[in-house]
């Protein structure tokens, strides 16, 4: 089996989910093959045996007093992608595991079971303090298998719920962990059923729909105190050559360099005199917390105008800081950032003078085309082709600085005129 094919094998298995793929390819350098005929013994009672053992071909017995004084002898039957044994050299085994055909396994030497202990689920070298901020929001609390737990972070931008692009990349995050790291997420769709507490942590249940040669299929239920919050269905791919074309050409903007940031922009809104006073009075009053993406809007004049007209955005976005090298990562942080400000477009041509509106994310569908890296800028070109019913429709296209298309996107979601919050409904609606 090649290091390719042993990466591969790794991914598939439940207790290395958890790990980063620093951590797999790590494992994948030390783990040793091992050979056995049917009816030997992989370990024995009372012995030691040599570490952490996945079962890669053929199946395994396990035989052994669970209550000895009642003589009671249960049998288990492990299989491909089960696991047993000790990571430290202390653990005496408890019970015989003979095997009952040709039989291979992967060891993991007791003096490398340290990689067993993920500092990240993203990177094996890297501690939470050193992340970028967007990284440290999809990072999970692995609990079970195919169960993780997400956050919303105490100094993480505040909404009046639980942001959507959190939902969205964490819920994409678990998915990614289930999956074989050479297969990458190219769809996903996700429904916003309710508005989510953000003082509740996010359980994130992954349920593993189809695993093909090239396809993988992947549904998440986040939920909190019970109630599913939000549903992500994502399919990944293996990498393949194939044919190749792009029709659409990346508008002609300014480069990201030329523009001001997000934090010159509010400091201009603080003294232009072409905004109400009160406006800017609240401006300035009002705390303010950076993003994790920077942003860079490409018509800076409609940037700091209080009011818009054209139902079109294009933006300049890129994560803050470096991030690890994982490809899942850099998907999941541009699916975390696609919902910041993606619906604004349909408000922007019905906003006037003392008009107060409100909009919720109702679904959201992406597709990735090409490879991306995150924390590179990414130009976001929006248009907003209708709205209706109360209801308003996006479509986007994420280009890199090449002009290669990366993403496209839909977005429909609820723009009305503000009304008097009920904090006792539960509905999103």
């Amino acid at each position: 089996m090649d290091h390719s094919k042993v990466i591969e094998f790794l991914g598939q298995v439940p207790l290395l989910q958890r790990l980063s793929t620093s951590s797999l390819k790590k494992i994948a350098e030390v783990v040793q093959f091992k050979h056995y005929d049917r009816g030997d013994y992989v370990v024995r009672e009372g012995e030691i045996g040599d570490g952490i053992y996945f079962i890669c071909e053929g199946e395994a017995e396990v035989s052994g007093p669970v209550h000895a004084e009642e003589g009671n002898h249960p049998e288990l039957q492990l299989k491909q992608y089960d696991y047993f044994g000790f990571g430290t050299i202390t653990s005496v085994h408890q019970v015989n595991v003979i095997s009952l055909s040709k039989l291979t396994c992967l060891v993991l030497p007791h003096q490398h079971g340290t990689l067993l202990q993920p500092k990240s689920i993203w990177n094996a070298d890297e501690t939470l303090e050193t992340y970028s901020m967007v990284e440290t929001i999809l990072h999970l609390e692995p609990i079970e298998v195919d169960i993780f737990r997400g956050f919303t972070l105490p100094d993480s931008p505040k909404f009046a719920q639980v942001f959507g692009g959190q939902f969205i990349g964490q819920a994409l995050a678990a998915a990614c962990k289930t999956v074989d790291f050479f297969k990458l997420v190219h769809s996903l769709h996700g429904c916003f059923l309710r508005a989510g507490d953000l003082s509740s942590p996010i359980i994130y249940q992954v349920h593993r729909v189809r695993d093909g040669n090239s396809f993988s299929t992947r549904r998440v239920d986040a939920t909190q105190q019970g109630n599913v919050m939000f549903t992500l269905l994502a399919s990944f791919q293996k990498e393949e050559a194939g044919f190749e074309h792009q029709e659409v050409v990346m508008p002609q903007v300014p480069a990201p360099e030329m523009l001001l940031s997000m934090e010159e922009l509010r400091e201009r809104r603080l003294t232009d005199p072409r905004l109400p006073m009160d406006y800017r009075k609240r401006v300035a009053r009002a705390e303010f917390i950076p993003w994790p993406t920077e942003i860079r809007f490409c018509d800076q004049s409609n940037s700091v105008r209080q009011y818009y007209s054209h139902p079109s955005m294009k933006y300049w976005f890129r994560a803050r800081g470096k991030l690890s090298d994982d490809p899942a990562l850099h998907r999941c942080v541009v699916a975390y950032a696609s919902d910041l400000i993606f619906l604004r477009a349909t408000l922007n041509p019905h906003r006037k003078m003392g008009l107060k509106t409100a909009s919720l994310s109702l679904d959201h569908s992406m597709w990735f085309h090409r490879p991306v890296r995150a924390d590179e800028w990414l130009l976001f070109v929006i248009e907003s082709p209708s709205a209706s019913n109360a209801r308003g429709f996006c479509s986007g296209r994420m280009f890199n600085r090449k002009g290669e298309l990366i993403v496209s996107l839909t977005q429909e979601g609820v723009i009305r005129k503000a009304k008097t919050q009920n904090h006792e409904l539960k509905s999103k609606l």
